[in-house]
Order: C-alpha cells, then structure tokens, then sequence
C-alpha cells in the first residue's frame, strides 16, 4: 500500500465520519454514508453521497452545505418537500429529483407523509478537504 492509497482511506474515512453527525440533525431521520471518492480528473474535489431515510413524519431543520458543495438529491422513495433558498415549496415523489447551488439554504427538507416513511439520496460534489458537509442555520 502506497502513501497516496493511505491518505485517500484516511480521507474517505474522514469524510464518513463528518458527514453523519453533521447531517443527522435532529435525530428524527437517518443519515447513512453511501459513498466517497476523489475525483481524479478535478483535483482537490471529491463526490460523497448519503442516504437520508425519514419516518412518517419526519423533517430536518433549516441547513446548508459546505460553501464548495453541488447538492444533487433523488427521492428513492416516499415523497419528501423540499424548499431552497426563496423558492418554491414543492413535493418530489420517487424518481424525481432536484439540486442545490453552492452557498443554497435548505429551509425545508422534509417526509410529505405523516403515514408512510421516505427516502433520500444526497450526492455532493465539494472540495476534498471540506469539514462538513452539513451545517444547521439558525
């Protein structure tokens, strides 16, 4: 194992273990790493994605992401409402999808359903060296 290999396993380790506590917000959903990777052809920045499983119910608070962070989000399953910055508030259902610009706020992220659970696939694209991933908005 070279030293490149060792640093890049620190980094993804790393990553994981900032991106689930600074994503589980409120306890109420489950945040689990999917995924983590530099990107070879983009030095310095690297593609990480989370699962975001919410209960009936469920919502997280009003969040942003790392300043350098694309969001991309795909509904698995359920239908979660969301609303970005000052836009509209809309329902995706499973299949469908939407992105957050660098810098956004997620003012609602939340399971539409108060009967049936919801699932969430967050993919970011951020600088390698990032901290969090997630940071709450007061």
């Amino acid at each position: 194992m070279n030293i490149r290999s060792i640093a890049r396993a620190a980094g993804t380790a790393m990553a994981f273990a900032i991106a689930v506590p600074a994503s589980a917000h409120s306890g109420t959903e489950t945040v689990t790493p999917n995924f983590q990777h530099a990107i070879p052809n983009v030095p310095g920045k690297s593609l990480t994605a989370i699962v975001v499983d919410y209960p009936a119910g469920a919502a997280s608070p009003a969040h942003r992401h790392a300043g350098s962070a694309f969001t991309y989000a795909y509904v698995v399953s359920g239908e979660v409402e969301s609303q970005v910055d000052d836009g509209q508030k809309r329902v995706y259902h499973a299949g469908e999808s939407f992105f957050e610009e660098p810098g956004a706020v997620h003012r609602i992220s939340r399971n539409a359903s108060k009967t049936r659970p919801a699932k969430l696939l967050a993919v970011f694209i951020a600088d390698s060296n990032d901290q969090a991933l997630t940071i709450p908005v007061k």
